[in-house]
């Protein structure tokens, strides 16, 4: 996979997000039974408070946050926030990841927007992850670009991959039965265009992945950091101990 720009050069990124925190967390129980998995802590920070701080960061002024389970909770705690400007948006039935961002897709306009799970927990490496991201997008040639991992070295997760990529970075889909070198790490930027002709129903964003990479258009950059996989209490325990060794008595970066 090719190595992107120097992010300091980067063109200015996007400035809107959707944050996805409308999941039921059912592999986080019984933590979840009674608190959204988007506010569960680690290193004394909820998740998703740790993925909004990296969109402050890098420049987004306005974020989007679906909310189902456990919504009431979500709501009050995140209007204690300055920055991002934070938009609710409830769900009445869950419309999965897809159908979650096409049914805010309003209020993005005609410009590509960061997409992000809540739960998605990353440190930077030699280059700031978001910056990264937009170093390499390409509008001429992309509609989506995700943030990847390399499988065999992600904490707390056990699986096969998702993508391969050619050396410029663009994607193709895990062949069965073999281990893809690259995981989805839950960040990415989209462009609205690529939502063209999806359901107004649920959905997964697989269903718009295998649409770009049918269309040559979805790329990848590998991450330089650190990426954790919280999907269960044993994730979330190896994360916290990381954290807990690594950043003692100081906020991580």
């Amino acid at each position: 996979m090719s190595t992107p720009p120097d992010a300091k050069t980067a063109a200015p990124g996007p400035t809107k997000a959707m944050v996805l925190a409308a999941g039921l967390g059912t592999r986080m129980r019984p933590l979840t039974d009674d608190k959204p998995k988007p506010l569960i802590a680690v290193d004394g920070r909820a998740l998703i408070d740790h993925m909004l701080d990296r969109l402050e960061e890098a420049g987004v002024t306005d974020a989007v946050v679906n909310v189902f389970h456990l919504a009431e909770q979500l709501e009050r705690h995140l209007a204690g926030r300055a920055a991002p400007r934070i938009t609710i948006v409830h769900e009445a039935e869950r419309l999965e990841t897809g159908g979650g961002v096409k049914n805010a897709l309003h209020l993005f306009g005609d410009e590509p927007f960061y997409v992000a799970n809540s739960d998605a927990l990353l440190l930077n490496g030699p280059h700031p992850i978001l910056p990264r991201l937009v170093s390499c997008w390409d509008d001429d040639k992309m509609d989506g670009l995700l943030l990847l991992h390399s499988t065999v070295e992600a904490f707390g997760y056990v699986g096969n991959g998702d993508f391969c990529a050619d050396p410029d970075g663009q994607l193709t889909r895990r062949p069965e039965m073999e281990v893809a070198p690259w995981l989805f790490t839950g960040v990415q930027i989209l462009h609205p265009r690529l939502f063209e002709g999806t359901p107004d129903s649920a959905f997964s964003l697989n269903v718009v992945y295998d649409k770009a990479i049918e269309a040559g258009r979805l790329y990848g950059v590998m991450h330089d950091g650190e990426w954790f996989h919280v999907g269960t209490p044993d994730g979330l325990a190896e994360a916290e101990d990381y954290m807990s060794e690594r950043f003692a008595g100081r906020t991580y970066r």
